[in-house]
């Protein structure tokens, strides 16, 4: 599987915001990289917002009478 190309921005986030999400991803066993990218996924898939996901070739594969 091709990994996922990522792009680097800075962010500025108050201490007190920062702390926490540093002790939710150490809750949560991961990166603070990891869990803010996680929140914001999570935030883009509960809105609605996150691109399509592309069938592949064998998500359209169909059996010889055309059924699933």
């Amino acid at each position: 599987m091709a990994k996922k190309a990522t792009k680097s921005f800075i962010l500025r986030v108050d201490s007190d915001t920062m702390d926490a999400i540093e002790k939710w991803a150490a809750d949560e066993f991961r990166s603070t990289n990891g869990q803010l990218q996680w929140i914001i996924t999570e935030a883009l898939r509960k809105a609605r917002r996150l691109p399509k996901k592309k069938k592949t070739d064998t998500d359209n594969q169909t059996d010889d009478n055309g059924t699933d």
